[in-house]
């Protein structure tokens, strides 16, 4: 089966960048097991590679530069913009011109990672939408003290019954973060990207009603990331996110994860104070930028 490769001159004559193939898998995550923290996310599109892809979703795209035979870097171009938290500048910077293809993106990465980036998009007249900081938390097996739900409360996994709130909590924590809300433009297609991410979560209800969400959206031996966790504000504080980030957590440990990690704003204390009492520990500030 023919692979298109994409090959650009850099500012080192010795660094090559291609489409990475199958055969490039193994050497492509032992490269990212050095980080494995940092690239889960990275790892998770690799180990992806070649695998059919899920109904609406599109296969994953992952560039790789070389310096001679050595692997220098990596970065995800679809369905998701990742970069390799490990790689020098000259390697990332080799990366940026394949971003001319991507209309937008959300990269979330170390701030020696993201600095350059935002240099780079600034000087193609690009627009930041957010440019924020996150602190990473992350949680092993060993360090984990995990929440019981209360009996007034109902742990269990979402179902397409549970659309309409869950495009209800996408769009509050969209707006609770001050980012775009892609529904106002496209909500059909806002609905078909909830809808896609159903299998991946896990709701919480409280007293029979639908008061937490959380997502499961990289699940593997590395690690599971979860992402957006919501509990609607009417619902706060009644132990429906240490229920609901618990149950993940147990099933990703059940699953043999090594750890589950996420992310939480800066200056969100309340949330960080959760995950502490579960027993996650920061690992990276991380800088997130939005473009488009």
């Amino acid at each position: 089966m023919a692979v298109s490769t994409v090959e650009r001159a850099t500012s080192s004559p010795a660094l090559r960048v291609r489409t990475l193939r199958d055969r490039d898998r193994s050497a492509a995550l032992a490269y990212l097991d050095r980080a494995p923290l940092l690239n889960l996310a990275l790892a998770d599109l690799v180990a992806r590679l070649g695998e059919p892809a899920a109904v609406e979703a599109a296969r994953p795209e992952v560039l790789g530069a070389w310096r001679g035979r050595e692997l220098a870097g990596l970065a995800g171009i679809a369905p998701s913009v990742v970069f390799d938290a490990s790689a020098e500048r000259e390697v990332l910077e080799a990366f940026f011109p394949h971003l001319v293809r991507v209309g937008s993106g959300l990269v979330k990465s170390t701030e020696e990672v993201v600095a350059p980036l935002g240099d780079w998009l600034a000087a193609q007249g690009r627009r930041v939408l957010l440019d924020r900081i996150e602190i990473g938390f992350a949680l092993e097996p060993g360090h984990a003290r995990l929440a019981a739900p209360s009996p007034a409360l109902r742990v269990r996994d979402a179902s397409l019954a549970d659309l309409d709130l869950l495009v209800d909590a996408a769009r509050q924590s969209l707006l609770e973060e001050n980012r775009p809300d892609p529904s106002e433009s496209d909500p059909a297609g806002f609905r078909r990207w909830v809808r896609g991410r159903v299998g991946r979560a896990v709701v919480a209800e409280h007293e029979g009603t639908l008061g937490f969400v959380g997502y499961a959206d990289v699940r593997s031996p590395r690690g599971w990331l979860l992402q957006g966790v919501f509990t609607w504000p009417a619902l706060r504080r009644r132990g429906l996110a240490a229920a609901g980030v618990s149950e993940l957590c147990r099933r990703a440990f059940a699953n043999g994860s090594a750890h589950v990690q996420l992310a939480v704003i800066e200056g969100n204390e309340p949330a960080a104070r959760l995950y502490e009492r579960l027993g996650f520990r920061r690992f990276a500030r991380l800088r997130t930028l939005l473009f488009s």
